[in-house]
């Protein structure tokens, strides 16, 4: 009981991982004893970004540099992990993007890039990553594959992105066909649906343009039951939950970390 919520020693990938929940994601596990592996499209930030965490959580965290919508990225990011690892314990897949048009003038490449992205590209690479999920994992201690889906994919939302909510509700029950598939493989599958978290892509939506910090994000926290905006250390504690000795009997599920937006609307 002692170590309920241990991950000291883990190896985990975090797509996404060079900005907001995936940068908050990766940054826990690395001051919790993980050694992180950041996987973005943009070189430079992911690079600044993996110095940035090693410097500041005093841990390991390497970049690693790829387009996960696209397959041949998938199987080059894999080649590029398993020259320095063997194995993997946790896949966090938080890499996503969000389009918003109108049902009138929503355009076909906002649903291509959007569902290559959110779900194509999350699919192939658990696909791939198979053979080495199995490889350290154990009937008591199984590999973990976290799916970020969104409360977008559960209720209606108030922005403009159809193929975004579409997106994620296509994660969520992603989530459970893989859980289905993989559990006798012992490789546990679980989703976490975020709601609002000051990010980058929440910064758009409501007209920050990008930015998360000087901003006044106190409207946002007076529409959610809770008065405020998730925090790292909310995302983390579920992300960490899921990954340690606590979930390891969690299967195929999708936890809401929102708030009580869902359970309130």
């Amino acid at each position: 009981m002692k170590n309920l919520f241990s991950v000291q020693g883990k190896v985990a990938m975090v797509t996404g991982g060079s900005r907001g929940i995936g940068k908050m994601i990766a940054e826990g596990l690395i001051l919790n004893g993980v050694k992180v592996f950041i996987v973005s499209r943009k070189k430079e930030i992911c690079y600044s970004v993996s110095e940035q965490l090693t410097a500041k959580c005093g841990g390991e965290c390497y970049p690693i540099i790829a387009d996960i919508s696209k397959i041949e990225e998938i199987e080059g990011l894999i080649k590029n992990f398993l020259s320095k690892e063997s194995h993997l314990d946790f896949l966090i897949n938080n890499a996503g993007t969000s389009w918003g048009a109108s049902i009138e003038s929503f355009p076909e490449n906002g649903w291509d890039k959007v569902f290559d992205l959110n779900v194509k590209g999350l699919f192939f690479l658990i696909q791939k990553l198979i053979p080495v999920l199995k490889n350290n994992a154990s009937n008591q201690d199984p590999s973990r594959v976290v799916n970020i889906g969104s409360i977008d994919g559960m209720i209606n939302s108030k922005f403009e992105n159809i193929s975004y909510g579409v997106s994620k509700a296509g994660v969520h029950f992603l989530t459970k066909v893989l859980a289905k598939k993989l559990v006798k493989k012992n490789i546990n599958v679980n989703a976490i649906a975020p709601g609002p978290f000051p990010t980058w892509m929440l910064s758009t939506g409501i007209g920050f343009g990008g930015e998360t910090e000087g901003v006044d994000w106190s409207l946002v926290a007076s529409q959610n039951p809770r008065l405020r905006l998730g925090t790292i250390e909310d995302i983390v504690g579920a992300t960490i939950f899921l990954c340690s000795r606590a979930g390891a009997y969690i299967v195929g599920e999708t936890i809401t970390c929102d708030g009580g937006i869902v359970a309130c609307s």
